[in-house]
C-alpha cells in the first residue's frame, strides 16, 4: 500500500513540475489545438491552447514505476500497451497542429494501427505471459474460455475501449479528471487482489499493477491542474490514447475485462452515444441527441462545461464504487 501511494504521489509531483517546462515550449513551436468548425461555437476561443500535452505522462509514469516496482513483465506490457497508443496518438496529434488537418490520421489509418497494437498486446498477454484465453464473469466467478475467439474479440473490445476515452476528451479537464478516478479504481481492486487472489486470479504480479495503476493515475491528477478549466493544457490523442491503451491492458493482465466495462462506464456511455447518433441518423434521419459524445449534449443543453465535468466525474465515483464492490462481492 505505502509503495502504491508513493508511486501516486512521484507521479503526480513529476506531472505538476513537467507542465510548466512542457506548456512554453508547446507555445514556441506553435502546437495549438484546431477546433472543428461543426462542434459548440463556444469551443472556438480555445484555438491556438496548446496540445499535445499527453507528453507529460511519460516522465510522469516511468520515473515512478522505475523508482517503486518491481519490474515485473505483466508492468512491462502494461507500459508498453500505454506508449504504443500514445505514439498513434502522438502522430495523429502531429498531423493536426503540424499540417493543420482538423481530423488527423485518416479513420482507416487510425483504425489499422490500433487493432496492430491491440492485437500485439493481446497476443503477448496470450502467449508470453500466460494469461489464457478465458473471461471471468463478475459476481458468478463463472469463466469463460473463448480459445481462438479470445484475441479477435479483445481486438475490438480494445480499439472500443481506446476510443470511448477519446471521445471523453472533450471538455476542460473531463478525460483528465475520470481517468484519475478509473484507474485509482483499478489501483483499489489490484490491492485487494494482493492479499486475495481468487478474487481475479489472473496469474500477474497484482503489486506491479497496483503501482502501474497508481502511476497513471498520478500522471492524470498532475495534468489534471493544467488541463482544469480555463485549460492551459489539451492532453490531445497522445493523452488520451495511451490512458485507454492502458486501461485495456489492465483489464486484460488482471482479468477484469468485464469489470471495466462497469468502471469506465463514463467512457462507455460517451462512445455509445456516438454510435446510436450515427445509426439513428442513417436509419431514421434524425439524431437523438443535441450532438454527440454525450458531454455536448449538455453543452447544448446550457450547461456549463465545469458543471458538465464535475456531473461526470461523480458519475465515474459512482461506477468505481460498484466495480470495487462487484470484485469483492
Amino acid at each position: 500500500m505505502k509503495l502504491t501511494l508513493a508511486a501516486l504521489i512521484t507521479s503526480a509531483i513529476i506531472a505538476l513540475l513537467a507542465g510548466p517546462l512542457l506548456i512554453p515550449l508547446l507555445r514556441v513551436f506553435k502546437f495549438g489545438q484546431v477546433i472543428r468548425g461543426d462542434g459548440p461555437q463556444g469551443h472556438l476561443k480555445k484555438a491556438g491552447t496548446p496540445t499535445m500535452g499527453g507528453i507529460v505522462f511519460l516522465p510522469a509514469v516511468v520515473i515512478s514505476v522505475l523508482l517503486w516496482s518491481e519490474g515485473s513483465p505483466g508492468l512491462w506490457l502494461l507500459l508498453l500497451s500505454f506508449f504504443a497508443f500514445g505514439l498513434i496518438g502522438l502522430w495523429d496529434d502531429l498531423l493536426k497542429v503540424v499540417f493543420r488537418r482538423s481530423l488527423g490520421l485518416k479513420a482507416r489509418g487510425k483504425l489499422i494501427l490500433q487493432f496492430a497494437a491491440a492485437t500485439a498486446v493481446v497476443f503477448a498477454a496470450v502467449n508470453l505471459l500466460g494469461r489464457g484465453t478465458e473471461i471471468i464473469i463478475p459476481i458468478s466467478g463463472a469463466r469463460l474460455e473463448l480459445s481462438w475467439l479470445y484475441y479477435p474479440i479483445m481486438a475490438v473490445f480494445f480499439v472500443f475501449i481506446v476510443n470511448a476515452v477519446n471521445f471523453t476528451d472533450g471538455l476542460d479537464g473531463l478525460a483528465a479528471g475520470v481517468s484519475f478516478l478509473v484507474y485509482l479504481g483499478f489501483m483499489l481492486i489490484a490491492l485487494v487482489a494482493v492479499n486475495n487472489p481468487p478474487v481475479m486470479n489472473g496469474g500477474v504480479n497484482y503489486s506491479d499493477a497496483a503501482i502501474g495503476a497508481a502511476a497513471i493515475s498520478g500522471a492524470c491528477l498532475g495534468f489534471l491542474y493544467f488541463n482544469r478549466h480555463p485549460a492551459k493544457v489539451f492532453m490531445g490523442d497522445t493523452g488520451s490514447l495511451s490512458l485507454g491503451g492502458g486501461l485495456v491492458a489492465l483489464s486484460i493482465l488482471t482479468k477484469t475485462e468485464a469489470v471495466l466495462l462497469l468502471l469506465g462506464a463514463v467512457y462507455v456511455a460517451e462512445a455509445l452515444s456516438v454510435v446510436l447518433q450515427v445509426l439513428s441518423f442513417r436509419l431514421l434521419g434524425r439524431r437523438i441527441f443535441l450532438m454527440s459524445p454525450l458531454h455536448h449534449h449538455f453543452e447544448l443543453k446550457g450547461w456549463s462545461e465545469t458543471k458538465v465535468a464535475w456531473v461526470f466525474f461523480l458519475a465515474a465515483a459512482l461506477s468505481v464504487c460498484a466495480a470495487l464492490l462487484l470484485v469483492t462481492y
